[in-house]
Order: C-alpha cells, then sequence, then structure tokens
C-alpha cells in the first residue's frame, strides 16, 4: 500500500471538482492511483461536483443547454440597450420638431 501526502489527496479532489466531464477512473489514471483509492478520498473529504455541469438529463448534456441560455440572454441585454437608445433619441428627435 502506498501513503500519499495529504497535500495529493487535496489537489486529486480538487481536480476531480474542477473536471465534470471526466470520470474518476480518468482522473485516477491521470494521477497514476487507483481509481477506488481516488473514490475513497473524495467521500472522505465529502467533495461533489457543482450541479448542472457536465450531468447528463434524459435529453442530452446540460452544459450545452446552459451556454445557449447565456448567449440568449446576452443577446437580450443587446436588444435592450439599443431600444433604450431608440427610445431616448426618439424622445430628442419629438422634442426638438415641437416650436
Amino acid at each position: 500500500m502506498k501513503n500519499y501526502p495529504p497535500e495529493f489527496k487535496a489537489d486529486a479532489v480538487a481536480l476531480y471538482q474542477s473536471r465534470p466531464g471526466a470520470t474518476i477512473r480518468q482522473i485516477a489514471a491521470d494521477l497514476g492511483v487507483n481509481p477506488e483509492t481516488l473514490r475513497n478520498w473524495i467521500r472522505a473529504a465529502g467533495a461533489s461536483r457543482p450541479r448542472g455541469h457536465g450531468a447528463d438529463t434524459p435529453t442530452g448534456p446540460v452544459a450545452p443547454l446552459e451556454a445557449e441560455n447565456a448567449a440568449l440572454r446576452k443577446k437580450v441585454r443587446e436588444l435592450e440597450e439599443e431600444r433604450e437608445i431608440l427610445r431616448k433619441a426618439a424622445k430628442y428627435f419629438a422634442g426638438e420638431t415641437r416650436w
């Protein structure tokens, strides 16, 4: 049995949390540890991955939907800014035509 320093264990758990698409088996292979050992470290740390990232739903992965939602929110903000500019311009020109 190998003894790993606590820093290595903490880094391994942090790596697991930061790579939502990777499996425990893949991360363990990258680190050169047994997958069950890594699984035990994760359980001992009480670690979990952020919800929604890389998780699959019955209709497919969530990540592309989140990316699309973010892009749509950005577009809505841009359109709202443009509308506000046009509203101010119309108000300005309407006031200028009155004598």
